[in-house]
């Protein structure tokens, strides 16, 4: 029997594969960006179909192939279900997924990053703050994370929008989604972060386009 491992992760993309199987990528914990084909997925009734949907988080144990993973089975932890009932937190969940996707390493550690897109869309769902911060909040913890931001916003803003750039720099992920801004501070930070990320990440993301098209 061949070895099997058990990993904390979240499914980022999910893609058919032959008559009957899916396609994984997973953001794990321990072993960051990997790829895992999930046997049977598609049939009718097959136990790993659930787990095989974006944003499903939770312990996946796998064995490993020649050149991926193969799932073997899932605990889920939480399916975020909510977000398919709602076609604007749908398209703010699957930018986070495709933002994590797009930074995300193999064999590497991806706690913080992982912890980032579960808190993150948790906060979509609590409704606590406006999902246009909750989005900018993501992003710019992101940047920190890979390394790439400046400690201060990157043009003149007001002290509010200074604090708030400095409390996600400078916060444990855990506690990001702990303040709100009044919208004329809120519109600096948006500005702020939005400058950062074109500077930093030079990548267009098919998902944001979907987003900015419904939000604008």
């Amino acid at each position: 029997m061949r070895d099997t491992v058990t990993l904390t992760g979240m499914v980022l993309i999910s893609a058919p594969s032959g008559d009957f199987d899916r396609r994984l990528v997973l953001l794990t914990k321990e072993r960051g960006r990997i790829t895992a084909f999930s046997h049977g997925a598609r049939k009718p009734g097959n136990s790993l179909m659930a787990a095989s949907r974006p944003f499903s988080f939770g312990n996946f144990t796998l064995y490993e192939g020649k050149t991926a993973y193969n799932l073997q089975s899932a605990q889920i932890i939480n399916y975020f279900d909510e977000l398919s009932g709602d076609m604007e937190l749908t398209c703010y969940g699957s930018y986070f997924l495709e933002t994590a996707d797009y930074f995300a390493q193999e064999n590497v550690d991806e706690t913080e990053l992982l912890k980032l897109v579960y808190q993150s869309l948790r906060a979509l769902l609590n409704g606590a703050i406006p999902n246009k911060l909750v989005r900018r909040i993501f992003e710019l913890k992101t940047m920190v994370i890979n390394g790439e931001y400046t400690e201060l916003p990157p043009m003149a803003v007001s002290d509010s929008c200074q604090y708030g750039w400095e409390y996600v720099v400078c916060s444990p992920v855990e506690s990001l989604y702990k303040f709100i801004l009044k919208e004329e501070v809120l519109k600096e930070f948006e500005r702020a972060v939005e400058h950062s990320r074109r500077r930093y990440i030079h990548h267009e993301f098919k998902s944001l386009e979907i987003l900015e098209t419904i939000t604008s």
